[in-house]
Formats: C-alpha cells, sequence, structure tokens
C-alpha cells in the first residue's frame, strides 16, 4: 500500500519501475539494432561452383562500421559498406555450411547467421548393366559384405544367430572356410586390409579383425565411427565406412579411428541410405539400401558421378512374403581387378551376377 508516502516520493519510485522495465526489455536487443539475412535464406541450395549471392538487410538506426564474414568458422571478407556481396562455394565441402555476418558498432557487435547446402556441379551420368554371366550363391546367406580377391569371394553375412564370415568357391558357390559369429552379433560389411580382414557388426558397436588365410580372429575392438555398422572398402590407403546415412567415414587402416569423412549428393540432394561399398578405379561404389541403384563417387568430393540402375537384375517377385519382398535385396559389390569384372548380388539371392555396365 501506498498510503502515507508524500506526492515526490511516489514520483520516484514510478520513475525507477519504468527504468527498470526499459533496462530488462533492452537486453534482448541486439547491441546494434536488428539486421538478418536477405540472401541466402536459410538451407538455399547452391551448386557447387556458382556464386553465393549475400545480402543483409541492415538495421534502420544503426551506423555501419564493419562486417565480417565467415564461412563456417573462417574469416573470408571484411567489408566497410552494407552493399551485397558474392562469396565462392568453389572448394567448398559439398553439404551444410554456415554464413556468419559479425556487425561492428563501435565498440559493439551482434551476429547473425544463415546457411546453404552445396551440391554436386552436375547431374550423375546414366548406366544400365548387361549380364556376362552369373555364379550361384547361398540363398541362406543374408549378403551384408562382398569382396572378391585371389579367385575366391569372401562373404560377410547378417541376422543374428546366421552372421558369419565366410570364403567361397567362385564357380560351385561352396563354403571353403567360415567362422560364425556370436548369436549376440549381427554381421555387417567387411573388407580385406592387407592380410588380414575386417567385418563390421550392425548396433553392437564392434568390429572383428580376422587372419585373411586362417580366419582366425586376431581382435575385437570397440567400433565407434559411424552411429551403426554397415558398409566397408579399402583403397590400399585408407579403408570407407557407410552407416546408412549420406556421410561416408574415412578410417586408418592400422588403428581403424576416424580419419575423415565426405556427404554424399547428387546435384539435387543428399542421398541417404548407403550401404554395401567397393573401391574400384579410384572411385567408391555404393549400394543405396533398398533401391536397385549402384552409385559412383568421388572419394575426394562426395559428388555422385554416376548411377546403374540395376532394376531387373532380380526381382523382389521372387520372394513369397512382404517382409522377404522388402528386405532380401540388392546389397552385395566386389570387384576383380585383374579381369576388370564388376560383381553384384542381394540377400539370400540365387546368384552372383558378373555385369557390364552400359552408358544410356
Amino acid at each position: 500500500m501506498l498510503f502515507g508516502l508524500k506526492i515526490n516520493q511516489i514520483k520516484v519510485l514510478f520513475l525507477v519501475a519504468i527504468a527498470i522495465n526499459l533496462a530488462s526489455s533492452c537486453k534482448d536487443e541486439p547491441a546494434v539494432g536488428y539486421s538478418s539475412f536477405v540472401s541466402p535464406s536459410a538451407g538455399t541450395n547452391i551448386t557447387s561452383g556458382k556464386v553465393i549471392d549475400v545480402k543483409v538487410d541492415f538495421a534502420k538506426t544503426s551506423k555501419i562500421d564493419s562486417v565480417v564474414y565467415f564461412m563456417d568458422s573462417t574469416k573470408v571478407v571484411i567489408a566497410k559498406d552494407t552493399l551485397g556481396l558474392q562469396l565462392k562455394s568453389l572448394g567448398l565441402k559439398l553439404g551444410n555450411h554456415l554464413i556468419t555476418a559479425k556487425i561492428y558498432q563501435g565498440e559493439k557487435s551482434d551476429d547473425i547467421t544463415s546457411n546453404i547446402v552445396v551440391l554436386a556441379s552436375k547431374a550423375p551420368d546414366l548406366y544400365t548393366y548387361k549380364v556376362v554371366t552369373k555364379f550361384p550363391h547361398d540363398t541362406a546367406a543374408y549378403v551384408e559384405g562382398l569382396e572378391y580377391h585371389d579367385g575366391f569371394f569372401y562373404e560377410g553375412t547378417g541376422e543374428k544367430g546366421k552372421s558369419d564370415l565366410r570364403k567361397v568357391n567362385i564357380q560351385t558357390g561352396k563354403i571353403l572356410q567360415q567362422v560364425k559369429l556370436d548369436t549376440a552379433y549381427f554381421g555387417e560389411g567387411i573388407t580385406v586390409v592387407g592380410n588380414k580382414i575386417l567385418q563390421l557388426t550392425w548396433q553392437e558397436k564392434t568390429a572383428f579383425v580376422y587372419d585373411k588365410d586362417s580366419f582366425k580372429l586376431l581382435s575385437k575392438l570397440p567400433y565407434t565411427v559411424g552411429r551403426e555398422g554397415w558398409g566397408l572398402t579399402f583403397d590400399g590407403e585408407k579403408i570407407y565406412t557407410s552407416d546408412g546415412s549420406n556421410t561416408i567415414y574415412f578410417m586408418d587402416k592400422n588403428t581403424y579411428q576416424k580419419i575423415g569423412s565426405i556427404d554424399v549428393f547428387d546435384d539435387k540432394s543428399a542421398i541417404e541410405n548407403l550401404n554395401e561399398l567397393e573401391y574400384i578405379d579410384g572411385k567408391i561404389y555404393a549400394n543405396v539400401y533398398q533401391t536397385n541403384s549402384i552409385l559412383i563417387i568421388n572419394p575426394q568430393t562426395g559428388a555422385v558421378e554416376s548411377k546403374i540402375d540395376l532394376t531387373g537384375l532380380f526381382s523382389a517377385d521372387n520372394f513369397k512374403t512382404d517382409w522377404e519382398k522388402g528386405n532380401n535385396v540388392l546389397n552385395g559389390i566386389a570387384y576383380d581387378k585383374v579381369n576388370k569384372r564388376l560383381f553384384v548380388t542381394g540377400k539370400k539371392w540365387p546368384y552372383i551376377y558378373d555385369i557390364k555396365m552400359i552408358k544410356k
């Protein structure tokens, strides 16, 4: 209650209350007034190599001393005016990038941000296929990884209680060597690294290293490179691995630790569900899970350079249930370097196919 206070005291209290309220509201205001990006708007797609038009709507009440522009964490331009400018996209990795404008007015500054998505510079070349020949394949094998070495197929299979690593006679499909995984593991991709074989598991965050000749287990190690274990391949220097996203990770061939990554894009969008991998003549071939497509990817940039459409190679109608039709899909790529043969198969398919790519 205010009874008993003098009029002047009441005025002072009223003015103090107003001042406190104004001070509180000012805390939410930018130091140099409100500014925002006109372009690029958040999430704008930019074709690699094209310029990025940058324009900021600066606060009308503020005199701007300078604006420093950053691409991700790298300073790219210092501007002394409020005019628009252009930034280069050439050399940027494909994928998401953050653009920041740090606006200075005297000793005060504010940051505003936007982001872009850099896409591949051109549409992929399109290929179909011709079957050269086919080889028998175990219809109980839920293929997760396929390799061709020294005249034999090496195969990693999945499903808990059925997962294994096997060496197979190419002509007969007969299993020559086999090591079964514990029932706790769902086997995934494999690759041959020198005289060793690396095998992933799906969600168990575990990888296994075997002696290539004897299949003796050399080590069991934690796997945390991707969110899950999917595909593997090796280029002679580093290992590539997928996790069902659009990212391909690089692993050190000795420590099996992450040393880098690329994000995979074509000229329109990110390509998710990358699965089985094979390194062929300087490119990464990647199966897109639950599709009939194999992508040919530039390992330096992540750009999809070509796409092989394998529609009709083996029809899902050969399976009975909806689950089988949806899951027993294309998922196996191997390459014979000496004879230049490209092999493909799928989960529980009866054949491994030797195919020839034909440009559309």
